[in-house]
């Protein structure tokens, strides 16, 4: 499981990440609101720690902007603020659960155990557009009895374009997310690719397209009718 996890107080960065690291989890650590957002944006995890008080941005501000954005991830805030208006303005903002400082360790990994075990019973293994399917588990792409594994890249591509169906997404905002925010890549390889995931859906027979908007982006669409 991989976790961002946004604190600016160092000791307490580095004390929790080698905890969270000792139980298996792979943590991405950072230390202000501005470079939480950046690698949520760029970056796939299964569960985000933040902080609520940081330098930057803070955490209410980095969860109000992902979820307006349809970032589904689930949130755990940490805060020495303990205040219930406080608790109620982040669950009401789309966190998943509140954990006051000072806390123990122990509640700590139970809160993220928690949180992940409700990503995993509302997040689907099969992303469905029209008469396409894409199984998260396995990268299979299908359509009727047609079946393709895809690429690492070819999936990630895919997965984002499934889970953002109808939207049109920029090819700048494609590129960070598929192939990082650090990446040396040149923007014309998200072309390369969407050519290479066109070609896949004219062998299995699918219907759905990825249309192009000049200047714009792409959108995965589906004919009118099917979901």
């Amino acid at each position: 499981m991989k976790l961002l996890y946004a604190e600016d107080e160092q000791a307490m960065s580095e004390a929790v990440t080698d905890i969270l690291r000792y139980h298996k989890y792979s943590v991405d650590p950072v230390y202000d609101g501005a470079d939480a957002l950046a690698y949520a944006r760029a970056e796939q995890y299964d569960g985000i720690i933040l902080d609520v008080m940081m330098p930057k941005l803070s955490g209410f501000a980095v969860l109000r902007q992902l979820r307006q954005e349809g970032c589904r991830t689930p949130v755990l805030l940490l805060t020495a603020k303990a205040e219930v208006e406080d608790r109620i303005e982040g669950l009401d903002l789309g966190a998943d659960d509140y954990l006051p400082k000072p806390f123990a360790m122990g509640e700590l990994l139970a809160r993220v155990r928690a949180m992940l075990r409700r990503r995993e019973a509302f997040t689907p293994n099969l992303l469905r557009c029209g008469d396409l399917t894409l199984n998260q588990q396995n990268a299979e792409l299908c359509c009727g009895e047609k079946t393709a594994v895809l690429p690492k890249l070819e999936y990630k591509l895919m997965e984002l374009l499934m889970l953002n169906r109808g939207i049109c997404l920029s090819t700048e905002d494609m590129l960070t997310k598929v192939w990082g925010y650090d990446t040396d890549a040149d923007i014309g390889v998200v072309w390369v690719y969407i050519s290479y995931l066109r070609k896949r859906l004219t062998v299995l027979g699918s219907t759905v397209e990825i249309k192009a908007r000049r200047g714009v982006g792409y959108t995965l669409t589906a004919p009118e009718g099917q979901a």
